[in-house]
């Protein structure tokens, strides 16, 4: 897996896509900071660009160089990241209007996936959004995931099957925060914590 990590940070260096495994679904994954690697992601997914893009990152120092952590967001990082959940954060400056659709927020997440983690580690913070195009259901394998994408995607990082639950997605800039999507984590334990 180390040559495959490596040729992924080297197709991201490049400006180009790569497909990667999380603790959920697969997802599509760009540089963060590189806007036509990012506008790309909206392109082949047919995804509205005033939809903003979510991102992984494989710690806490990489969360807190592109959003402002709350209280609450500290205390929800501790309880259940790495895992299937999304933190809707106040965005640094680092980050372009394209990927946050205009708005002044992020949703991060930290996936509870080793390979995600090695390469986000590697590279740095990525788009996490779904490997599909808009609306239409998420592929479980790799395999279907090429027959949607074919020419477009220039790294797979293959790692079998991926059928979790989406990510609960809490508003952190709010108090007390508020669930925007339900998901793995249950909203009550998500609640309880805060």
């Amino acid at each position: 897996m180390n040559k495959d990590i490596l040729q992924a940070t080297a197709t991201l260096k490049q400006g180009n896509l790569v497909v990667y495994p999380t603790d959920t679904l697969y997802a599509l994954g760009a540089d963060v900071f590189n806007d036509a690697a990012v506008r790309c992601v909206f392109q082949i997914k047919k995804r509205p660009f005033s939809l903003p893009l979510p991102v992984a990152v494989a710690s806490y120092e990489q969360m807190d160089q592109i959003s402002f952590l709350t209280k609450t967001a500290r205390i929800l990082l501790n309880e259940f990241l790495p895992g299937a959940l999304t933190l809707v954060l106040k965005k640094r400056k680092v980050l372009s209007d394209l990927l946050t659709g205009n708005q002044n927020t992020v949703a991060v997440r930290i996936p509870d996936d080793i390979i995600a983690l090695r390469l986000l580690d590697d590279y740095g913070p990525l788009t996490v959004t779904s490997a599909n195009i808009h609306n239409e259901k998420t592929p479980y394998s790799v395999s279907d995931i090429k027959k949607i994408f074919s020419s477009n995607i220039s790294c797979y990082l293959d790692s079998g099957v991926r059928m979790g639950e989406p990510s609960t997605i809490v508003d952190c800039t709010m108090d007390p925060p508020k669930i925007l999507r339900a998901g793995s984590i249950s909203s009550d334990v998500i609640l309880s914590k805060v």
